[in-house]
């Protein structure tokens, strides 16, 4: 990956920055020490962590040697030499499609071959959008990949659409209606079992601004979003009928997620298909000292990454939307 320097902030007055070469987009804190009257005050500043967002092109990755050990600086210092590699998450002839019937929002992603294929429903978290890597990724190792958008989605009009189980439903539909899915092979990435079954994601925020009161910091001041949803409902018809699954069910849980329950929750699914007897279906993957965000290999980028809180507010209605908090 390419290395690029970020500013000279030293160049401010008063300023002093302490500088180190960053790859291009990836979230990093880094530390600037403020002069003033012989005292040192730090202010962190954050950029964007790297995500490929465009698939269908590859991350140049360039590789240099130096004469001697350095740390840091090395766009003041000429390389002995260098080459660059290309990464692809995209595989030759792997098909993609973006889908756009009806209100269905996304993008299909079909290996090569003429199948059948197992199929995955791919859904990106609380930060929004449509996000495509994972999905890339599955496809060139034989899987189809719907990458889902379903927050964040506005209308015509540029109004907030807020999704309900429906929708899910009609994507799910559409990929097992292909004639190159295995029958029965089509799985959900992502998602809670805490989830109104007759309502819509509108449901899930407006529970969500209930609980305000619930976001805590660390010692290290980092926001911590977990309790939001704790306790567990007891309601049954504020989850998802675990007790009536008929097909294999995977959790992969981090149990030091700080942004979901994820423990609670797996604990609360287990116990669900337990009582109605269908808890053979089900497999817990729970990895300690693992965070919210568990992503195919080489990702992520960075050990940890800030929250985002966006409010849109569409009639009087305000969305609260949950980024990734890394730990």
């Amino acid at each position: 990956m390419p290395q690029q320097t970020l500013p000279m902030v030293s160049k401010i007055l008063k300023y002093l920055y302490i500088y180190s070469d960053l790859p291009i987009n990836l979230k990093y804190v880094v530390s600037i020490y403020t002069v003033n009257n012989f005292t040192l005050r730090i202010i962190l500043i954050c950029i964007d962590r790297f995500r490929k967002n465009n698939v269908q092109t590859p991350v140049k990755v360039t590789f240099s040697v130096y004469e001697g050990h350095l740390a840091r600086g090395f766009k003041h210092h000429i390389p002995l030499t260098s080459a660059t590699a290309e990464r692809w998450y995209l595989a030759p002839e792997v098909q993609r499609v973006e889908v756009t019937e009806g209100e269905m929002k996304g993008t299909l992603f079909i290996p090569p071959g003429s199948g059948p294929f197992p199929a995955v429903l791919d859904l990106w978290g609380g930060q929004g959008g449509r996000v495509e890597y994972r999905s890339a990724l599955l496809a060139s190792r034989g899987y189809v990949s719907l990458a889902l958008e379903y927050i964040g989605i506005l209308t015509a009009e540029g109004k907030l659409h807020h999704v309900d189980n429906t929708y899910f439903e009609v994507h799910v539909c559409y990929t097992t209606t292909k004639n190159i899915i295995l029958p029965r092979c089509v799985v959900c990435t992502s998602g809670s079992h805490i989830m109104p079954l007759k309502g819509s994601l509108a449901d899930v925020y407006a529970a969500l601004q209930q609980n305000v009161d619930k976001i805590r910091y660390d010692e290290k001041m980092r926001i911590i979003w977990r309790d939001l949803l704790l306790p567990v409902p007891d309601d049954p018809s504020k989850k998802v009928k675990m007790g009536e699954i008929k097909c294999p069910v995977l959790l992969i849980v981090g149990e030091d997620d700080q942004n979901w329950p994820a423990s609670e929750s797996a604990a609360d699914m287990k116990k669900m298909m337990e009582e109605a007897g269908n808890s053979h279906l089900l497999t817990v993957l729970s990895y300690p000292g693992t965070g919210h965000l568990i992503e195919p290999p080489y990702s992520p980028h960075v050990r940890f990454s800030d929250f985002k809180l966006l409010e849109a507010k569409t009639k009087g209605e305000s969305l609260i939307w949950l980024a990734l908090m890394l730990r």
